[in-house]
């Protein structure tokens, strides 16, 4: 990692071990070197950042287009592997900026629902990161963020201590993906499995 990256890092990690009392489970899942997608529910702002502390690799991400119109926020979210899409469109920039960084060997994050769940449940998932890891022949890690909804659901202003949890499952070969729409319905279920099996975690630990 380089030096300021490696500084949010351990900045992050001791915001996620003090405040949220995070745990990660199956990280083993997550290859430590080439190109890899991984594929994650969406519960809050945070989730960028929780899909990827637990992981000994620089990540990268996708982030709206309008953060990189301030320039000392660009600045820092370049810096930390950002690069920007236009959302609710296809961006094909952006696909074709993910396939380059896949293909270079970058592990990137996606949250095919498209925004962050209203309720805590996960939502409809595009094919499109199935479509993505194909082309890219790349690996998919399904990922699953609980507890980040009621740390910050859409409607507050500010997060608040809740205990978060992150979980990996065993990751899809592109050879194993099949028909797109089938294919991210397996994900998202083996996600919604993570989810069930995890969960209890986040509740039994939650502040009375």
């Amino acid at each position: 990692m380089r030096p300021l990256y490696r500084f949010g890092y351990v900045l992050c990690n001791l915001g996620y071990a003090g405040f949220f009392r995070g745990r990660v489970f199956g990280r083993r899942h997550v290859p430590l070197s080439g190109g890899v997608l991984l594929v994650c529910n969406h519960q809050s702002f945070l989730d960028p950042v929780l899909a990827t502390l637990a992981l000994p690799r620089e990540c990268h991400y996708m982030a709206r287009d309008s953060l990189f119109a301030i320039p000392r926020l660009r600045w820092l979210i370049e810096t930390l592997n950002a690069f920007p899409v236009r959302r609710g469109t296809a961006d094909v920039a952006a696909i074709k900026e993910t396939l380059r960084r896949l293909k270079a060997g970058a592990l990137i994050t996606m949250f095919p629902e498209g925004t962050r769940t209203p309720d805590g449940s996960v939502q409809p998932m595009h094919s499109g990161a199935v479509l993505i890891a194909r082309k890219a022949g790349v690996p998919i890690v399904p990922t699953a963020i609980m507890g980040a909804f009621e740390a910050w659901p859409r409607t507050a202003r500010l997060p608040r201590p809740h205990p978060i949890i992150v979980a990996y499952d065993a990751p899809l070969l592109p050879d194993q993906l099949g028909e797109p729409d089938e294919a991210i319905e397996e994900i998202r279920l083996r996600i919604v499995r993570l989810m069930q099996r995890y969960g209890d975690g986040v509740r039994s630990r939650s502040p009375r």
